[in-house]
């Protein structure tokens, strides 16, 4: 007899409701080390525990639940312990060595924003972000709430790093930006984003525009050796004089702000522009119909209990680009992750 959708729903509601399980599985797989030492050799749940002091049937239901959600081998032999292995996934996304390692935003995840969305009850009655409930900080300044600590700070730059490690190539390549040779990266962070610029188009310089203790903490933890055709300029792009560029870049910024803050800004862009230059923004676009795609749907929540913004539609941002004086505005949907929007002067 086959199953009809209403027998399905309690196992859907389920799956929902237990989704946090899987989650605080990975982000503790990772904390504890354990794909860093599985890199290095297959190892059985006693040998892991001893190195991780930990104990030894905690260590075997963690290792069990990798297995099933297949970021683990299981290795059985007849007269041996199980012995577990990273699956490649884990090897490539899940190892700090790897260039395309997630292990820093995992981190980030784990420790700040998964604590912001223990109050997404509360951000949903308030309308507002809920720092001050899960950290005690005032967040009044966002970024001063976001880079409430150096420690927090870095930990913010090394999310970012890898996620433009990874998705960085698919916007810059979604429009040829070849014409346009002096790109300003607004909010450029760990310079991930101006490094992915130049690989693809070298004939291009990219400044990387940010507040001076990030620009700092960029230039020692994440590019000592400076490429001659990348360069930083400090300052507070709601505040200060942007530099000249013929492209300005916002990768995951608008989505923080009001749309109010979001048209101010892009105003300052519209006026630093010469005639022909253009802006690029980097964002996860909601579906014109509001049906999707849901990882959108849940950055937008996230963005209710960790900042002012949201997620937006590509018609949405059509609109605060013609406000602040744009025009042939293109929208290109990667497929991936994030989306690209250009708008030229």
């Amino acid at each position: 007899m086959a199953t009809t959708d209403q027998e399905l729903y309690p196992r859907k509601i389920l799956d929902y409701m237990e989704g946090f399980l899987v989650s605080k599985t990975l982000f503790s797989a990772c904390e504890l080390g354990v794909f860093e030492l599985l890199n290095e050799s297959a190892m059985s749940a006693s040998q892991l525990s001893e190195c991780l002091s930990t104990s030894e049937d905690g260590t075997e239901r963690l290792l069990s639940a990798c297995v099933g959600l297949e970021l683990l081998n299981a290795h059985t032999h007849p007269d041996g312990p199980v012995l577990y292995s990273n699956t490649e996934m884990s090897r490539v996304f899940l190892t700090k060595s790897s260039p395309k390692s997630l292990y820093h935003s995992i981190e980030y995840s784990s420790r700040t924003i998964y604590l912001c969305w223990h109050y997404l009850t509360d951000a949903v009655r308030d309308g507002k972000n809920q720092y001050e409930k899960a950290f005690g900080t005032n967040s009044k300044d966002l970024f001063e709430a976001l880079y409430r600590s150096e420690e927090e700070m870095v930990k913010f730059m090394q999310l970012m790093n890898s996620i433009w490690n990874i998705c960085g190539r698919d916007v810059i390549t979604a429009f040829d930006l070849s014409p346009f040779r002096r790109i300003c990266d607004l909010g450029g962070c760990s310079g991930a984003l101006a490094k992915q610029c130049v690989s693809v188009y070298p004939e291009s310089t990219v400044t990387i525009f940010d507040l001076p203790k990030v620009v700092r903490t960029s230039q020692q933890h994440f590019m000592p050796d400076q490429d001659p055709r990348i360069s930083f300029c400090e300052g507070d792009f709601f505040k200060d004089a942007l530099p000249p560029a013929d492209l300005y870049i916002l990768a995951r910024i608008l989505h923080d702000w009001t749309d109010q803050r979001s048209v101010e800004l892009l105003i300052k862009i519209h006026q630093s522009c010469r005639a022909g230059g253009g802006v690029l923004l980097v964002e996860a676009l909601l579906h014109e119909d509001n049906s999707g795609p849901l990882t959108a749907q849940l950055y937008s929540l996230n963005m209710l209990v960790q900042t002012e913004g949201r997620e937006r539609k590509g018609s949405d941002y059509t609109r605060l680009l013609t406000d602040a004086g744009f025009s042939r505005v293109q929208i290109h949907n990667t497929g991936k992750i994030y989306d690209a929007v250009l708008a030229c002067k």
